[in-house]
C-alpha cells in the first residue's frame, strides 16, 4: 500500500483495530441473523509526508449510500456552532447577496441554512440522496454528487464558482484527497475563501481518540501535512483556528496562492511549530498509541464486567460511529451494555453494526432506569449530560472511556 499524498510505500503502522464493520451499518431486526462483513481498520502513518491513513477497504460509494444514517441537525450544539460560524464569516468578509456559498458535504442544509436566512446564494454538494432531500424541502439547492476535479469543472463552466467554499468534517472522508482539493482549486473564484473544519490529528493522538478511526475516516489530517497538500495544488492556507468541536478540530482558511489580499496570520506559523515541537514528523510520536489504545480497551471491559457482576445496570447515549469503532474493538455486546438511546429517528428501532446492542428511543432511559450511562459521543458531554440530567433522580451517573476511564 503505498501513501495517497506522496505515492511513499506504508510500512508503519499508527494502530490496529482488527476487523470492524462499516460505522454506519445499522441493522433491521431481521438482518441480525444474516452474515455481516467486517473490513480491516488500521492506521497507517507516512514517514515521508506524515498522512496518517486508512486503506480504502470499504469503497466510498457503498459507505456514503442512499440510506445514509448520520443527520448533522440532530446535534443542538453542533447547530450553534454552525450559526456563530455563519455570523463571524458574514462580519469577517463582508458576504452579502451578490456572492456564493457553496458547501461540500453539505447533509441536511444544518449550515447553508443560515447563510440562506441572511440572502446569500447557497448551494449545497452531497453524495447522500436521503439527507440531500431533507435540504432540499428546506429550500437548499443541493446536488447529489461526489466532490472532486471533474465536478468542480462542471459547476466552473456554469458560472457556479464559490466566493467561500466550505468543508466541515470531510477532507478526512474523502478516499482521493488529492483529486479533492484539485477540486476545490478549480471551484474556488478569484479572490474567494476556503474553510474546512476537521479533527485535529494531534488531539487525537495526544488524547487517545481512537475512536475516531472508522471506515468512513480514510485520512487523520495535521495541520503541517494538510499546508503540504494545499500548497501543491496552488492553494494558501493564511489562517487557523483551533477549536472545540469533536474533541478538538482545526478550521482552516485557504485562498489562492497568488491572492495577496488575505495577509497571512501568524497563528500559522505558531501552529506549524506547536505540531513540530510534538515531533509530528516523527515516527517516534505515534509509536505508543497502540499501547495506549489497548489500555483503555482493558479498563472499559474491566468496568463493564464489574458492573455486570454487581447486577448493575449499564446502557448508553448516542448510537454515533465512534461508539462503534469503540463497541467492537473492545468486544462489548448487549450482555454489557443494554441498550443505547439516539434521538435520531434514523437509528432507533435498529441494531448497532457487529455488537447487535439495540438503538431505542429516550423513553428507554426512563423506563429502564440504568446505573450508568455511558457517553458514547464523548465530545457532546455538556450537551448530553445536561439533556439526562434527571438520571441522577435514581442514583444514575455518568462514564466515559476516552481519553481514560472517568466516572461523572
Amino acid at each position: 500500500m503505498n501513501c495517497r499524498n506522496c505515492q511513499h510505500e506504508l510500512k508503519d503502522v499508527l494502530v490496529d483495530l482488527r476487523n470492524s464493520p462499516p460505522s454506519n451499518s445499522y441493522l433491521q431486526e431481521n438482518e441480525l441473523n444474516l452474515p455481516e462483513i467486517n473490513y480491516p481498520l488500521k492506521v497507517f502513518v507516512c514517514s515521508n509526508c506524515f498522512l496518517v491513513q486508512v486503506d480504502e477497504y470499504k469503497k466510498s460509494e457503498a459507505i456514503f449510500d442512499n440510506d445514509y444514517a448520520y443527520f448533522s441537525s440532530y446535534s443542538s450544539s453542533w447547530l450553534a456552532h454552525c450559526k456563530k460560524y455563519t455570523e463571524m464569516m458574514c462580519e469577517r468578509f463582508d458576504l452579502n447577496s451578490n456572492q456564493k456559498v457553496v458547501e461540500i458535504a453539505s447533509n441536511d442544509g444544518y449550515l447553508l441554512q443560515y447563510f440562506k436566512e441572511k440572502g446569500i446564494p447557497v448551494l449545497g454538494i452531497e453524495p447522500t440522496e436521503n439527507t440531500a432531500t431533507v435540504a432540499e424541502q428546506k429550500g437548499i439547492e443541493t446536488i447529489t454528487d461526489f466532490f472532486g476535479e471533474n465536478l468542480a469543472t462542471q459547476l466552473s463552466k456554469e458560472g457556479k464558482q464559490a466566493d467561500l467554499l466550505i468543508g466541515n468534517n470531510v477532507l478526512a472522508h474523502v478516499p482521493d484527497i488529492l483529486d479533492f482539493i484539485a477540486g476545490m482549486k478549480v471551484m474556488l473564484a478569484p479572490g474567494g475563501i476556503i474553510t474546512m473544519e476537521f479533527p485535529h490529528l494531534m488531539n487525537m493522538i495526544d488524547f487517545n481518540q481512537f475512536d475516531t478511526i472508522y471506515h468512513e475516516h480514510f485520512s487523520y489530517l495535521s495541520f503541517y501535512t494538510t499546508q503540504q497538500i494545499f500548497r501543491k495544488y496552488g492553494l494558501e492556507l493564511f489562517d487557523v483556528d483551533e477549536i472545540e468541536t469533536h474533541g478538538g478540530s482545526l478550521r482552516i482558511y485557504g485562498k489562492h496562492i497568488d491572492d495577496s489580499s488575505k495577509e497571512i496570520s501568524p497563528k500559522v506559523d505558531a501552529l506549524i511549530q506547536k505540531e513540530l515541537d510534538r515531533g509530528i514528523n516523527t515516527l517516534t510520536y505515534y509509536r505508543d498509541f497502540q499501547e495506549r489504545v489497548l489500555k483503555i480497551k482493558l479498563e472499559s471491559l474491566d468496568f463493564l464486567i464489574s458492573k455486570k457482576r454487581e447486577g448493575k445496570k449499564v446502557a448508553a447515549y448516542g448510537a454515533a460511529a465512534k461508539g462503534n469503532t469503540f463497541i467492537n474493538f473492545c468486544g462489548i455486546d448487549d450482555y454489557l451494555l443494554k441498550f443505547v438511546v439516539d434521538v435520531n429517528p434514523n437509528k432507533q428501532n435498529k441494531f448497532l453494526p457487529g455488537s447487535h446492542i439495540p438503538v431505542l428511543t429516550e423513553d428507554a432511559m426512563k423506563s429502564e432506569k440504568p446505573d450508568f450511562v455511558v457517553i458514547l459521543p464523548w465530545n457532546l458531554e455538556k450537551e448530553i449530560s445536561s439533556q439526562l440530567e434527571y438520571i441522577k433522580d435514581w442514583g444514575g451517573k455518568f462514564v466515559k472511556f476516552i481519553p481514560g476511564l472517568e466516572i461523572i
